[in-house]
């Protein structure tokens, strides 16, 4: 979403929204159906105990279509007529309520709100419960400074992307390179924030940008212009995985299209991706919105149709229901003058839109009387809500590397020597899409609460173009008992519109970094900031680095959480949700080749498809302590059942390629129950994520490497063990796609990879008892 993008709606008075922002902590006048107002409490469609489609109905009746297109676009207008007031539809929660857009400012009862790691940091977690949790405590503060007359209700958060390329510059606010990791973050964070009870939203939440968008700005290339070539297999198979999660599993009340095309189509045009799939397929109940001013860029940047009534017209037959953007208040009316468009199709938009802020209450009366009417600015960083962004921090912070080093000594380390450009930030800590955070803790504060410090910046930012500052960080190291070097990157390299040129550390990082060690007179910590993977063989290779922590951005609490791992108050037991990949890599790789699988010359992308070195794999994460994982129950064979009602004589030969679609399976009695032992084999308790992979039978050429089917999240005493039950399903879990975007099962040996052990489960298809 393009943030910087200011919309000139000139006839759609910004003091509409603006005026009924309120400072005070006082409950803001409501929406709509006022009950001290005479004229319009009695409407149908202020009646609260009739069905919302019947409300919704009547109030689209009632409508004039001047007053309907204006209520097409974020920056909603007002309907005074009837009651309705002037709505900003754009508000991001993406961790934490955020300023970024119109719809949220902070300011009088509501300074700040909690700013949780960033999403690439949480997702290091691997912890499906904590991703609920956050989301929860997310829109409690939302409803609060809704209450406050500070925020919206309409919250375009998570972006579930697939971090497909390394380079990409967003790929921080992603949960990372895996589908199923991404959709299982999706399912659960959007959860967390809609909160529905019932038909009920707390907040609604927006799954973006679909689809097959992880390019901003990139060797001349850029978003607005770019093609994504993309495959029926990639698709089905990579690409729109989170987004089904978000919306079959997590019921996202949006999803926001986005500003490419996919195979010569705009996304926010395409009728078999918004109408087709996200509504048809997937059964999405709610609103589609485009990234913001994206049907502008349909038609002024990609030429797709020749007048803009025809964009208009396009992108609302197609299945958009709001333009962030101004475009369709402008152009939809002389779409609908000139035949191109019905009044119908911008009723069914509206009914979409309606129906959500219906379901949020806001045709409800006063807002002090609804479910979290109560919620206010006590509610707002609150020390409860503090200490999980500082527990989100400690879950999601990944020790790559230690020789024996860490965790650090109060007793042997009394004087810790803290240097580099990200040893004492604060607002690099939340990353992008963040808003104003209770407070913070740096680095260097964090360690101070620990031992006495010696601060040396080394670099005067992360661009680091001088080594003027090195002699100085040199003798600090000299003179300390350890040094913790906190390096990396921030939004001046990796953000919206900047995607990275290369995977080393900026400038002269590096010089710093081995310089330091050379100098240290104790152990030498490596502690990276970052969203993307970055290219440390040298630091890995070194062993005067004796540790490597990757933080990515940790939030407000980062400090804190960091010196916690590094003096063992916490044990780390974050694994990496991407890829770390060699600088050469990208040079085989441009980022406008959106293929996974590799071809000629092409290494592919991600570790279920690409086979080459890497830095670090995904999943990759240490420990303090040691854990052992055993078998204690694991099936070695299961009959997968076919429905003979859709498995028709035609479809026979589907049996001699050796796969069965998912569609001709008896799903629901697919699955089969594993039972591992973990076991803490060190002397220090521990949280262990388990995870397991799939590999299909061999020679199935459109198979991946390998595939991550399923994860939990563990804590273990030490000297003891826990039991992990872990269901493994057929359709969902030993599936693949084929070259046609068909998903299917592979009959035969397929290999489970659980922790460290390999267990092979065979598959055989079985059509009315009789085993085939």
């Amino acid at each position: 979403m393009a943030k910087s993008i200011l919309f000139p709606l000139l006839f759609i008075t910004t003091t509409v929204f603006l005026g009924f922002f309120i400072s005070s902590a006082e409950s803001r006048p409501p929406f709509a159906c006022d009950p001290r107002n005479g004229l319009t409490r009695s409407l149908k469609f202020c009646r609260a105990n009739l069905p919302i489609h019947v409300r919704a109905r009547d109030l689209i009746g009632r409508l004039t279509l001047a007053e309907k297109i204006r209520l097409l676009v974020n920056n909603a207008a007002a309907v005074p007529r009837l009651g309705i007031q002037g709505y900003e539809w754009w508000s991001e929660a993406l961790h934490g309520v955020s300023n970024v857009g119109p719809g949220t400012k902070f300011g009088g009862a509501f300074p700040g709100a909690t700013s949780f790691p960033q999403v690439i940091t949480t997702a290091a977690s691997f912890n499906e419960s904590l991703w609920e949790q956050i989301g929860r405590v997310v829109s409690d503060e939302a409803r609060a400074m809704y209450n406050g007359g500070m925020a919206g209700l309409t919250y375009w958060s998570p972006n579930v992307n697939i971090f497909r390329d390394p380079r990409w510059g967003r790929g921080q606010e992603t949960p990372g390179e895996d589908p199923v990791l991404a959709g299982k973050y999706a399912a659960n964070y959007v959860r967390g924030l809609q909160s529905t009870t019932g038909i009920r939203l707390k907040v609604a939440a927006c799954c973006k940008h679909y689809t097959a968008y992880d390019l901003d700005n990139w060797n001349g290339v850029d978003r607005y212009h770019f093609n994504a070539r993309v495959s029926k297999q990639d698709l089905a198979d990579t690409y729109d995985v989170p987004f089904k999660s978000c919306v079959v599993e997590g019921k996202v009340a949006s999803v926001m299209c986005s500003y490419n095309q996919v195979n010569g189509k705009p996304t926010c045009a395409d009728p078999d991706l918004l109408k087709g799939t996200i509504r048809g397929q997937w059964g999405l109940s709610g609103y589609i919105v485009s990234d913001c001013d994206s049907v502008g860029v349909m038609y002024d940047t990609q030429h797709f149709t020749a007048t803009p009534e025809e964009s208009a017209a396009a992108a609302i037959k197609a299945g958009l229901d709001l333009d962030c953007g101004p475009f369709l208040a402008i152009h939809t009316d002389l779409a609908v003058r000139r035949g191109l468009l019905a009044e119908a199709d911008v009723d069914l938009a509206l009914a979409n839109t309606i129906t959500i802020q219906m379901r949020l209450g806001m045709f409800d009366g006063e807002p002090s009387a609804q479910p979290y009417g109560n919620l206010g600015p006590r509610d707002v960083c609150t020390p409860a809500h503090q200490q999980l962004a500082l527990e989100a921090a400690r879950q999601g912070i990944v020790l790559l590397k230690n020789s024996g080093s860490l965790p650090l000594s109060t007793a042997r380390h009394r004087t810790v020597a803290v240097i580099g450009p990200n040893s004492d930030v604060t607002v690099t800590m939340i990353g992008n899409y963040a808003g104003v955070a209770c407070g913070y803790t740096s680095p260097l504060q964090g360690i101070s609460r620990y031992a006495r410090t010696i601060h040396q910046a080394g670099c005067s930012d992360v661009a680091c173009g001088t080594n003027n500052l090195f002699g100085a960080a040199e003798v600090a190291a000299h003179e300390a008992d350890a040094t913790v070097l906190v390096m990396g990157l921030d939004q001046s390299i990796e953000a919206e519109f900047r995607d990275r040129v290369g995977l080393l550390l900026p400038g002269r990082q590096q010089e710093l970094v081995s310089r330091v060690a050379r100098a240290s007179r104790g152990p030498t910590v490596l502690v990276l900031m970052s969203g993307g993977p970055i290219d440390v063989s040298f630091a890995k290779n070194d062993p005067r680095v004796s540790a490597i922590i990757w933080a990515g951005y940790p939030g407000q609490a980062g400090g804190t959480a960091i010196a916690d791992v590094l003096f063992g108050t916490t044990n780390p037991g974050g694994k990496l949700p991407m890829t770390w990949y060699p600088q050469d890599y990208v040079a085989k790789v441009p980022m406008t080749n959106m293929g996974m699988r590799p071809s000629r010359g092409y290494p592919g992308r991600t570790y279920r498809f690409y086979k080459g070195p890497v830095v670090f794999p995904f999943g990759h994460g240490l420990s303090y302590t040691s854990f052992k994982h055993s078998l204690a129950l694991a099936p070695t064979d299961l009959s997968v059942l076919l429905d003979t009602n859709l498995f028709a004589t035609k479809n026979y030969s589907t049996l001699s390629s050796n796969a069965i679609r998912v569609k001709h399976a008896k799903c629901d009695s697919l699955s089969s129950l594993f039972h591992i032992d973990v076991e803490n084999t060190g002397n220090m308790d521990g949280t262990h994520t388990l995870l397991v992979f799939s590999t299909p039978p061999a020679g199935q050429k459109w198979s991946p490497n390998k595939q991550l089917i399923g994860f939990h999240r563990v804590h273990v005493v030490a000297g003891s063990k826990q039991r992990v039950k872990i269901n493994i399903h057929a359709c969902k879990h030993l599936s693949v796609v084929d070259e046609f975007g068909i998903r299917r099962i592979p009959m035969g040996s397929h290999s489970l990879h659980i922790g460290d052990l390999k267990h092979s489960i065979s598959l055989q298809a079985n059509l009315e008892g009789i085993k085939v």
